[in-house]
């Protein structure tokens, strides 16, 4: 075989293989057993900043309690994505008014980790998606939010949201 053709011939193979690896090679999220433990340290400061974000995810985001809202939220919480503007009433109308839950029990996001540097915290949340070349098949991924506490409240907020489709 002539030197080119060989090149080309090899070339092809490796793309080919090098096509399959990503899907062999992902290692599932994990989410963690108990998530509300996450939420906790040793440190009071960063105890109560994770505690603020706990309250976020279970009152607000799976309960729906939005009317408590200002125990959770300063009224002009930046928001970072770019779906929401900014202020907690424009926070409230985006996910609100859904029907509130008559009781909120644990949390239940599948949280990976929650991350802290003074008064931000973060939190990986695992994500599952119907994978785009496999029907029938999912695969995992990570979704991540992060707050800045201000005295007991989340003031600003950045995730990895993109933009919605026209509705």
């Amino acid at each position: 075989m002539k030197p080119i053709a060989t090149l080309v011939a090899l070339t092809a193979l490796l793309a080919a293989a090098a096509a399959t690896v990503p899907a062999l090679a992902q290692e599932p999220v994990v989410a963690a057993a108990d998530p509300e433990a996450l939420f906790t340290d040793p440190d009071p400061a960063l105890h109560a900043n994770k505690q603020a974000v706990l309250h976020i995810l279970r009152e607000l985001l799976q309960c729906n309690h939005w009317d408590e809202a200002d125990r959770y939220l300063t009224e002009r919480y930046l928001q970072h994505n770019p779906n929401v503007r900014s202020g907690r009433a424009n926070v409230i109308a985006y996910f609100g008014p859904p029907a509130r839950t008559p009781t909120c029990g644990k949390l239940t996001m599948p949280i990976v980790t929650v991350l802290t540097s003074g008064n931000i915290v973060g939190v990986v949340v695992r994500m599952e998606y119907d994978h785009p070349t496999k029907p029938g098949t999912k695969y995992t991924t990570i979704f991540y939010d992060q707050w800045r506490i201000v005295d007991g409240r989340a003031d600003e907020h950045w995730d990895t949201g993109m933009l919605d489709p026209p509705r």
